[in-house]
């Protein structure tokens, strides 16, 4: 029997609002119907020459055409050339690709791509590369697509739970403790912005005041986790880095933050550069009383949606069949 392996990398948020390019949570809806992340399939092929890539789901029109101009095939490219280094002969690989989020959504579309494929071909290589190697490889494929390497969006997708990028010695990414009753309302609008161009609007160099502010947020927040002082966590919600700039970029944003915390969220922010947007919220029923008032109100076409979601704690799924 032909083996196959298939690996579902779910949506993220990265940044937290107040981790900007250091935090990022793993999100899977709490309806389990629903798929919030991109598939990758892959199997040994040997009547092929040396891989074909199948591309398909919700969002494969706004893919190029090519598939070897899809990100997928740059990570078959450097998984290729890593597991060579080590003495590994990789056989012809058909792939399937179903993309499920939309690109340039702020949900980690480009990450989610990229950890399924280097989990699915991994794990059809018998897991020939260390989980740091891994990480490792969807770091330098994210760059390729925001111009710069960062783990914000790939930690989480790949390892789950609420991610610090550290990037010390001995790992990238540390997990960080959460709290489980946390309901995360995440709203793509149906507009993207791209992910680089939401970098250029941001200042090259931030005021003595706006760089403390920033770290006693993020060092107060990382207490809070550990002490499990939950009103705190709350309290460092400010993102004085990029939401002041990012904003005008999604229509809409000011107003359903308003709507937000008057309606009883504990926090609101931008998932990563936008144009997503996320509200942490302990009552069900506030929470589904804000998604419905997004659909309403901020979602603008028929590629928009809503999802009630948690802090997913199992990151990359991968099955063998």
């Amino acid at each position: 029997m032909t083996k196959k392996v298939r690996a579902y990398a779910k949506a993220s948020a990265a940044n937290l609002t107040v981790g900007f390019d250091l935090i990022g949570a793993c999100l899977s809806p709490l309806d389990k119907n629903i798929i919030l992340g991109d598939i990758v399939e892959v199997c040994f092929d040997d009547s092929l020459s040396d891989i074909y890539i199948k591309q398909e789901g919700k969002f494969v029109s706004k893919l190029p055409s090519n598939p070897k101009k899809n990100i997928v095939y740059d990570a078959y490219l450097l998984f290729k050339d890593e597991v060579e280094k080590k003495g590994y002969n990789l056989r012809p690989i058909a792939m399937t690709l179903s993309k499920n989020l939309p690109v340039c959504s702020g949900l980690g579309s480009s990450a989610s791509s990229v950890v399924a494929s280097i989990c699915a071909l991994n794990a059809l290589c018998d897991n020939i590369l260390t989980k740091d190697e891994e990480l490792k490889l969807m770091g330098i494929l994210e760059g390729k697509i925001s111009n710069s390497i960062h783990y914000d969006n790939v930690a989480p997708c790949f390892y789950g739970g609420l991610q610090l990028i550290t990037n010390d010695k001995k790992s990238v990414s540390r997990s960080l403790p959460t709290f489980e009753d946390w309901i995360f309302v995440s709203c793509f609008p149906g507009i993207k912005v791209s992910t680089s161009k939401a970098r250029e609007i941001l200042p090259k160099e931030y005021t003595r005041d706006v760089t403390i502010t920033y770290g006693r947020n993020l060092a107060t927040f990382i207490h809070a986790l550990y002490t499990k002082d939950e009103e705190l966590s709350f309290e460092t919600f400010n993102d004085v880095i990029a939401e002041p700039y990012r904003e005008g970029l999604i229509t809409g944003y000011k107003e359903a933050k308003a709507f937000a915390l008057s309606n009883g969220a504990k926090a609101m922010g931008i998932s990563g550069s936008g144009s997503s947007i996320f509200a942490i919220y302990k009552d069900m029923d506030k929470a589904l009383s804000f998604k419905e008032y997004l659909e309403k109100n901020f979602i603008c076409n028929e590629d928009g949606f809503c999802h009630i979601c948690k802090i997913d704690t199992l990151g990359c799924e991968v099955s063998i069949g």
